[in-house]
């Protein structure tokens, strides 16, 4: 795992901040993939590329919102 990805060793408020800078890139993507899409300029390769990127924006944003997120005993 490499250190940008390595929210263990980060304070809540580094990650807060990376949290809305990575939810950015998500929706900026999903906006490129969609204009892609709608113009018809869209080969395979790259799609298959901006899609992958974006699931692993995803991933990362579940992992930092469920690290923001404190336990509750119910």
């Amino acid at each position: 795992m490499n250190a940008q990805t390595d929210i263990s060793m980060k304070t809540d408020e580094v990650l807060r901040v990376e949290l809305e800078v990575f939810r950015q890139q998500h929706r900026d993507l999903d906006e490129a993939i969609r204009a892609m899409q709608d113009r018809g300029t869209a080969d395979a390769l790259t799609m298959q590329r901006l899609k992958k990127q974006k699931l692993r924006l995803k991933d990362l944003i579940a992992r930092i919102e469920d690290r923001l997120t404190p336990d509750i005993i119910a």
